[in-house]
């Protein structure tokens, strides 16, 4: 491990065989599944502030108890555990509660961007043989049609109202089962969630994150970035990305801090959203950045409880770290890096380095090991271009019912 995370509060490391082929560093002290995280946070921290949407306010008491009764209803509507379910959702509170409740009755959830078109929304559902779809009335139309959607066990839409509808299940319906008490068994090696990632050509390759992958990723994000039962996060970048799913909503149920969202980024509602729930971290692109600091209402904005600042995508401008850090001294930036086949995180610039080290993405995380290798898989000397290879146990065991695929982007894990 890079000495420079010496000052970090970690679970004990250790070398373990995953996946049956790889051997990695591993936290050896952790949670056993993802809904692990979620009765950790219920138990410790029930009645502190869990999930925040506009008027619609959770403890961690209530949204245990909500995935409980949302699991329940999933069940009695024939989900399956292992079953794949598509939440198409946008950021909302049910995006939150339904992807938990997923993971809590054993299945498999498969979030799908809501810009996806319904050819894309049907080519997810189709890859993935998917049983269920969770979305919302202005989706609706979009996929009514669709010769899969007809082929589902559940369809769901969480805001269909008093609108009667003979072709889905309403939330409401779910919410109202008799509750799944505890989380289905499932193991630490078993699909928690598929993502589909675009490659530059061909079609989208659905990235299998299992529970021990979800797991270590909210460790890592908790220990590097200091998060902890008071942190507030702001859900602003799509909650079916990687970053939203994992940085913001698995690590803050890792945690038992606050998930508020913003159902679409604007930066003056932002910036009134953040001051008014107090929130104190956030990962977002560095363009959002760029828009709070040019925004009239910046300068006015109580921001005093914002703390860290994770970015990735592009370089964030000197101009813009100085600006930040000029209006918000106690703002620590962190440059993070990393795909949704390394679950999120892989490396980070560790607590107040990155305007000394603007042109890098960081050291790797503390149970990452990252290789550049030339094109006969040998590691290269320091300073000779070459591939990136990335190994840990956040890497994904491979895509989903694509072994061509997986065979050629995969080496020994």
């Amino acid at each position: 491990m890079n000495p420079l995370w010496s000052d970090l509060t970690l679970p004990p490391i250790r070398r373990e065989l995953l996946f049956g082929d790889r051997v990695v560093h591993t936290f050896a002290a952790r949670p056993a599944h993802v809904s692990a995280l979620l009765q950790s946070s219920a138990c410790l921290h029930g009645e502190q502030l869990a999930l925040i949407d506009g008027e619609f306010q959770l403890n961690w008491a209530q949204l245990q108890a909500t995935v409980q009764r949302l699991a329940g209803g999933l069940r009695a509507q024939g989900i399956a555990p292992g079953d794949r379910v598509v939440i198409w959702l946008s950021n909302r509170h049910e995006f939150v509660l339904a992807w938990a409740a997923v993971l809590w009755c054993g299945a498999i959830a498969v979030p799908v961007s809501v810009r996806e078109t319904g050819d894309g929304l049907a080519y997810v559902l189709n890859q993935c043989a998917a049983r269920g779809l969770i979305t919302e009335s202005s989706q609706w139309p979009l996929c009514q049609d669709l010769p899969s959607v007809k082929a589902l066990c559940l369809r769901t839409r969480v805001d269909a109202g008093a609108e009667p509808a003979a072709d889905h299940t309403p939330w409401h319906t779910l919410l109202a089962a008799a509750p799944l008490s505890d989380p289905h068994p499932v193991a630490e090696a078993d699909v928690a969630t598929i993502l589909y990632t675009r490659g530059t050509t061909g079609k989208p390759k659905g990235a299998m994150l299992t529970h021990v992958n979800i797991v270590h990723s909210c460790l890592h994000f908790a220990a590097v970035m200091g998060l902890n039962a008071d942190d507030r996060t702001l859900l602003a970048v799509p909650a079916s990305h990687v970053t939203g799913l994992i940085a913001n909503i698995a690590t803050m149920i890792a945690v038992g801090g606050a998930i508020i969202v913003q159902r679409e980024f604007k930066a003056g509602d932002f910036l009134a959203l953040a001051a008014r729930a107090g929130m104190t971290h956030t990962l977002m692109v560095p363009a959002m950045y760029k828009l709070l600091l040019m925004h009239a209402d910046f300068a006015q904005t109580d921001l005093s409880a914002w703390r860290v600042g994770g970015y990735g995508g592009a370089p964030m401008p000197v101009s813009t770290i100085d600006a930040l850090a000029q209006a918000l001294p106690q703002l620590m930036l962190h440059n993070t890096y990393g795909a949704t086949e390394t679950t999120s995180p892989t490396t980070t610039v560790p607590r107040g380095m990155t305007r000394d080290h603007i042109d890098s993405v960081g050291i790797p995380l503390p149970c990452a090991r990252v290789a550049v290798m030339d094109d006969d898989g040998r590691e290269v000397a320091p300073g000779e271009t070459g591939e990136i290879w990335i190994s840990g146990p956040m890497v994904v065991k491979g895509y989903w019912d694509n072994p061509e695929a997986t065979a050629k982007e995969f080496s020994a894990g």
